[in-house]
């Protein structure tokens, strides 16, 4: 008989709910996506719904509902912190415990009663895992491995903030934790907010600021040394010490104490109004090094305590491309597989998981012709051509049928070709935070002006953030220094030698635009300031219809590589429905807009009120 498991990731940020059925992940949803509320941390009722109504299921199906940590763990240590640090924090711990005391602590009345809507909800059976086991059991079960070392970082679970396990066949054994408050990922979050971003979401941010600081002028060196000597001690085996004088998370209301931070490194804390100047971009960079030492001294003990050739992971820091391209550089493991959904939102497929393969003890299967049991990570919904037509007809614009994949394929990389930016609508959403090419804006990735159109025409965002290639997993190795396939876009590894062009003399003493907007490859869309891409490889395999758009390009072209972008503006989620493509598409200066086997052009919708589709752009 079938073991039907409901995933629930809620009440932090990014919620999400997973469907698991006998080990298989049937469904998989952000709650952003149909809220259309970035980084939604409400119970993901929509996404429940969605789910149900997809599989033609009831509640009384489910046979276990599964929330992907335990929050008596968390209540227990929120109360240790505040007792170690008493008189401290008086005004963080009476503002805590009452959300604590109504939302948190009676977490399964609040979970049942969520669910009374679809059901008899008094009849679930409840659990809960461990938010790093839920993490840990993410990264393990999907990935192509029989037995793997486990590695999950983020910034803090119940009372853990670091993991390194051992998953064989349908168990998984934790062999060491780093605990609350000594955390990579509060550590990170630290100089993401003091360079001006915003904690738990501006991470990659600063992950993207940190190329254009100067790898070897003095400034960076020192910065890097004041981070070792004032705020965190890294040892060896993969923990580090956080000197706590400078952080402010454990009982006060921000990550940090600013003038202590200020002073260290002679350098005020960033604010809007100030522009990125070269001394954020050093700092950026230097955080940037620090985290990559402490993830590899992380890798090298899982291998040590393992012995795997194996190595898989999830967490926060686990969307840290950067780092993750340096283990796999290293050659420490012979194969990585990295959880697409790395974040807490994956929590909810892992908690699944953890609770068939290990709850329910579920035998794993394994299927050699799949390169994991993700899908793609295209496990959202999606819209059939009759469904898609009914919008535009709801809107009256013009659009044009191409009843051949190959036909859509071929124009839509003609129009590439010739600087046009594509609104890319087909198939399944992804569940994850990238845009894999289904719901994707596309460009040419060897025009020189692509970032910068893409930026601040499109994306409505900072100048200095990269963009991504989707390139064809077989010509990978032609325009990157990486011999296995990056499906996910998580690794950041170098564009080859043979296609990139000199830098200039005095280059990191330049401008941030002037450098940016330097051709450093001929694929300058995509090549950062430092040579290198976070890479997509595509499969004809996984998604046949983006695939084929790439490779009209590539007969077109010559390259079989274009620029991939999520579809979105800054400050809200990627598109879910065609309704929402069709709206940001009239807001932004994108050319054309595909989706299924419809295309639109923009210059058609001259007289169309764009005012209906105007709203105002986040600050994400």
């Amino acid at each position: 008989m079938s073991k039907i498991i409901l995933g629930i990731s809620a009440y932090y940020h990014d919620s999400s709910a997973a469907l698991i059925i006998d080990g298989e992940i049937i469904e998989a949803v952000h709650e952003e996506r149909f809220t259309r509320i970035k980084h939604d941390h409400s119970f993901p009722k929509r996404s429940v719904g969605y789910i149900l109504d997809k599989s033609s299921l009831k509640l009384s199906d489910i046979d276990a509902v599964v929330f992907y940590e335990k929050p008596y763990l968390k209540f227990e240590r929120l109360l240790e912190t505040y007792h170690e640090f008493a008189p401290k924090g008086f005004q963080s711990f009476s503002s805590a415990m009452p959300v604590w005391l109504k939302e948190k602590v009676f977490m399964t009345g609040n979970i049942k009663k969520e669910l009374e809507g679809f059901g008899h909800s008094e009849k679930i059976r409840l659990y809960f895992s461990e938010h790093h086991l839920s993490h840990a059991a993410s990264a393990f079960f999907p990935s192509p491995f029989d037995e793997a070392a486990i590695l999950t970082i983020d910034g803090v679970g119940e009372r853990a903030t670091s993991l390194i396990g051992f998953g064989k066949g349908n168990s998984i054994e934790v062999l060491r934790e780093l605990n609350f408050p000594h955390s990579v990922g509060l550590l990170y979050s630290a100089f993401t907010y003091f360079c001006g971003f915003k904690v738990n979401s501006g991470e990659y941010k600063l992950m993207g600021l940190a190329p254009y600081g100067d790898p070897d002028s003095e400034r960076t060196k020192n910065y890097e040394k004041l981070i070792r000597e004032f705020l965190v001690e890294i040892k060896e085996d993969g923990s580090i010490l956080l000197n706590m004088d400078y952080f402010d998370y454990t009982t006060g209301l921000k990550m940090i104490h600013e003038a202590k931070w200020e002073k260290l490194f002679g350098l005020k804390i960033k604010s809007d109004k100030v522009e990125y100047s070269q001394q954020y971009m050093d700092l950026s960079l230097s955080i940037q090094r620090v985290t990559e030492e402490i993830v590899m001294n992380m890798a090298r003990q899982a291998k040590e305590l393992t012995g795997s050739d194996n190595l898989v992971l999830a967490g926060g820091v686990a969307l840290n491309s950067v780092a993750n391209g340096k283990i796999l550089s290293s050659g420490l493991f012979k194969k990585m597989w990295i959880q697409p959904a790395s974040g807490d939102a994956g929590g909810s497929v892992g908690a699944a998981l953890a609770q068939y393969y290990i709850g329910f003890s579920g035998e794993r299967k394994f299927d050699p012709s799949e390169p994991d049991s993700m899908k793609g990570a295209f496990l959202g919904p999606e819209y059939s051509d009759d469904q898609i037509i009914l919008t535009l007809k709801r809107y009256g614009v013009k659009y044009r049928k191409y009843d051949s994949l190959e036909e859509l394929a071929s124009f839509t990389a003609r129009l590439l070709n010739e600087g046009n930016i594509i609104g890319w609508f087909q198939g399944r959403m992804e569940y994850g935070p990238r845009a894999l090419g289904n719901r994707s804006i596309l460009g040419d990735a060897r025009r020189a002006d692509m970032q910068k159109r893409m930026n601040l025409k499109i994306k409505y965002r900072e100048g200095f953030r990269p963009f991504a290639p989707s390139v064809l997993e077989e010509d990978i190795q032609d325009f990157f220094e990486i011999d296995v396939p990056s499906p996910y876009m998580l690794f950041v590894i170098p564009v080859t030698k043979k296609r990139r062009n000199s830098i200039p003399e005095g280059y990191f003493k330049r401008e941030l635009y002037e450098r940016l907007y330097h051709e450093r490859s001929d694929i300058p869309a995509v090549t950062h300031i430092d040579y290198s891409a976070r890479i997509q490889s595509v499969s004809k395999k996984t998604n046949l219809k983006y695939w084929t758009v790439i490779n009209e390009f590539k007969k077109l072209t010559g390259y079989g590589v274009i620029v991939n972008t999520s579809f979105n503006v800054r400050g809200e989620p990627i598109v879910a429905t065609p309704s929402d493509a069709f709206s940001c598409f009239m807001r932004t200066e994108m050319d054309y807009l595909v989706m299924g086997s419809y295309l639109l052009d923009k210059k058609d919708m001259i007289g169309l009120d764009r005012a209906l589709f105007n709203t105002e752009f986040g600050s994400d």
